[in-house]
């Protein structure tokens, strides 16, 4: 075969290698500086990573070396790793935003990402465990999904996905000039404020003001690319996060989370209430630590029966459209140490009953069409 015509087969192959980060191929990266291939059959492949130190250096090795090695004819390869130049780097954010403005926000009215803000009434109800497993559980199905970690003081996403190093500090996004790459785990994007602290024990005591900065950087600064489901796991309560993701992200739509307590129903409802104040849909509630199933059969209910029930009902009180009870999720060991594992139990242990309740609610969120019907356009007839 012609040494022309093998390297062009070469190049070819090397479409199918994914940047780890961007999620994107390096060819369309434009990371591949040029592809040779000698007369014995050994290819050279330029390489230009992003930034010097990039994390995904070894795996974008690996990968263009694999897709090189496996076209016939190639005897040998040879990977040269250089660095893309300022200029270089310049025109591959500017490709990436599609001409959208730096710091612009992506996710605007125009979007068809489907966006659910994941709230609760109070703290302690599992809604950081749930929206993790959801997340995995969406990126199973085969949909691209990235989580916002809104919970700026009490952030916990890096560490139920397992992005953390061994002393539980959480891994830093990459940056490519002034735009931010989230972290993947489990086919997930993350961003979390947990990503920009020194260490696992660190606190971040912020107002309001900056709490609202925060969240409008990760919509802005972060590199999502073309999302179908964003998921943003808000802190518990009514506060000023719940209100600027209101303001940022009117179209989302609400999962309320939930215990059975009906002290803690009472509370949730008015999460609900916030994000219907704001314009926000509910899409639904989801109870979790429900009933413990025994070894006999029988159902042990720690924290009482019917509090996801009786919030659905609340939230349904006038409303064109009841608020559904999606799931209740039951009490499970396996659940809560997958969390402190960083390993989601639906893709550790899927059989469980915690675990098939979440991703039967993934299920009900995935075949839901992205669109823009029923959305504000902001077009007016003359």
């Amino acid at each position: 075969m012609p040494e022309p015509a093998l390297a062009e087969l070469v190049g070819r192959a090397l479409g199918g290698v994914l940047d780890p980060e961007i999620r994107k191929p390096v060819t369309e990266l434009d990371m591949i500086g040029g592809v040779e291939v000698d007369a014995a059959g050994h290819a050279t492949v330029q390489v230009k990573l992003t930034i010097v130190g990039c994390p995904a250096a070894d795996a974008i090795e690996r990968d263009v070396r694999t897709a090189a090695a496996s076209v016939p004819g190639v005897t040998a390869v040879t990977v040269d790793v250089s660095v893309m130049s300022p200029a270089e780097r310049t025109a591959l954010t500017q490709k990436l935003r599609g001409g959208r403005a730096a710091r612009a926000q992506q996710f605007g009215p125009d979007s068809l990402t489907r966006i659910y803000a994941v709230t609760s009434g109070k703290g302690g109800v599992g809604k950081s465990t749930v929206t993790a497993n959801l997340a995995v559980a969406l990126a199973e199905r085969g949909l691209r999904v990235g989580v916002v970690d809104a919970d700026v003081h009490g952030f916990s996403v890096p560490g139920l996905l397992g992005l953390t190093d061994a002393a539980g500090v959480a891994v830093r996004p990459t940056r490519v000039d002034d735009m931010i790459l989230p972290p993947v785990a489990y086919g997930v994007k993350v961003i979390s404020i947990g990503m920009f602290v020194d260490s696992a024990s660190a606190a971040v005591a912020w107002r309001g003001p900056m709490l609202h900065r925060t969240i409008q950087q990760f919509l802005g600064d972060v590199f999502f690319g073309d999302l179908d489901v964003l998921l943003l796991d808000l802190p518990p309560g009514t506060g000023d996060v719940a209100i600027s993701v209101g303001q940022l992200l009117p179209q989302a739509e609400v999962l309320v989370i939930t215990t059975p307590q009906p002290a803690a129903a009472d509370v949730a409802e008015r999460s609900g209430v916030v994000a219907r104040q704001t314009g926000q849909r509910i899409v639904g509630v989801v109870e979790n630590m429900a009933g413990l199933v025994q070894p006999d059969g029988s159902v042990l209910e720690l924290f009482g029966a019917g509090g996801g029930a009786e919030v659905a009902r609340r939230l349904s009180a006038g409303q064109d459209e009841p608020v559904p009870l999606l799931a209740s999720v039951p009490l499970s060991i396996a659940l809560r140490a997958g969390g402190d594992a960083g390993a989601p139990i639906v893709v550790t242990d899927p059989q469980d009953p915690a675990a098939a309740t979440i991703r039967a609610v993934a299920e009900q969120l995935a075949v839901r069409a992205r669109g823009l019907a029923g959305r504000k356009l902001g077009l007016s007839v003359h």
